[in-house]
């Protein structure tokens, strides 16, 4: 603290979070045993003021201890789910720092069973996270239906715990309710140096432009903004088709945009889905009609870029 404060000078005053010279501290609280591949070596670190609600932050009830992608695949799904109201149940499904699996609805287990049914390969061994306390049926279903790495959530009720102790290797994280007052900075290390930014946290907006005669309706726009809050969370280049507050179909890191649409499309039809009637999300512009063009010929209504 008494380094941040001397050194505070030389940033730009209009953003204090940018100091001339950033001094940041973690405690070490878990040694693994690898990293993201079997030949390096790696530790998890939390910050001294970690936010509420956070992974650094959760309580593990049971399971083997995380490894090095469970800690980045459990904060992506945690990240992702968090995006969406706590009143209303939600469920994301992640594999490989990618949701393959996002949806929204009036119950724990319906938001399950749809993001489930986007893709259920890639479900396989994955990391399922809820915005709002698990159950016991719930964990029943889960571990009867898939092999998953980790299940996170605010809270389980002591009967979900009872249940998951059937699975012993199952990691159960409680992460609690977040804490939405902090302001949290994004870092990107690079070769001898850092990039920080602040949190992508923008939402849908009732400013946008509309570049089309024809207008979204309130049921167009609620799927708009599900699918924009998504696309948030899937590596660029990201698409991602949504209908009734589900993903259909998902197209993540590819390296053309086009490329990620026609993806989303073929994930959409391998899990027998129809992007008919949905709408697009694009995680940025759209260089050329191409993608306009297979998202008309599956039968997209809407795009949001």
């Amino acid at each position: 603290a008494i380094a941040a404060y001397l050194t505070r000078d030389g940033g730009d005053e209009a953003r204090p979070e940018l100091p001339g010279t950033l001094t940041l501290q973690f405690d070490r609280v878990q040694p693994m045993r690898y990293g993201e591949n079997p030949h390096q070596f790696a530790a998890f670190y939390r910050e001294r003021e970690a936010p509420a609600g956070t992974l650094a932050t959760a309580r593990q009830l049971q399971g083997k201890p995380l490894s090095f992608n469970n800690v980045a695949d459990t904060d992506a799904a945690v990240s992702c789910v968090q995006a969406f109201d706590a009143a209303t149940p939600a469920c994301v499904i992640v594999k490989h720092a990618n949701p393959c699996g996002v949806a929204v609805a009036a119950s724990q287990l319906e938001a399950y069973d749809a993001a489930y049914a986007t893709d259920s390969t890639s479900a396989f061994g994955g990391i399922i996270a809820f915005n709002q306390p698990v159950d016991a049926a719930l964990i029943e279903i889960i571990l009867d239906r898939q092999f998953v790495e980790v299940i996170a959530a605010p809270s389980f009720t002591d009967a979900a715990v009872e249940v998951l102790t059937r699975k012993k290797n199952v990691r159960a994280l409680a992460v609690g309710t977040p804490d939405s007052g902090l302001a949290a900075m994004d870092y990107k290390r690079v070769a001898g140096g850092l990039l920080v930014q602040s949190l992508d946290s923008a939402g849908a907006s009732a400013d946008w432009t509309v570049a089309t005669r024809q207008q979204p309706d309130d049921a167009l726009r609620q799927d708009l903004a599900f699918a924009w809050t998504v696309a948030r969370f899937v590596k660029s280049n990201a698409i991602v088709y949504a209908r009734d507050a589900r993903t259909i179909g998902i197209g993540a890191g590819q390296m053309s945009r086009v490329d990620s649409a026609r993806l989303g499309v073929d994930k959409a039809a391998r899990a027998e889905l129809s992007v008919q009637g949905a709408v697009m999300a694009s995680d940025a512009f759209f260089p050329f009609r191409d993608s306009i063009d297979a998202a008309a010929a599956a039968g997209v209504q809407a795009i949001i870029q």
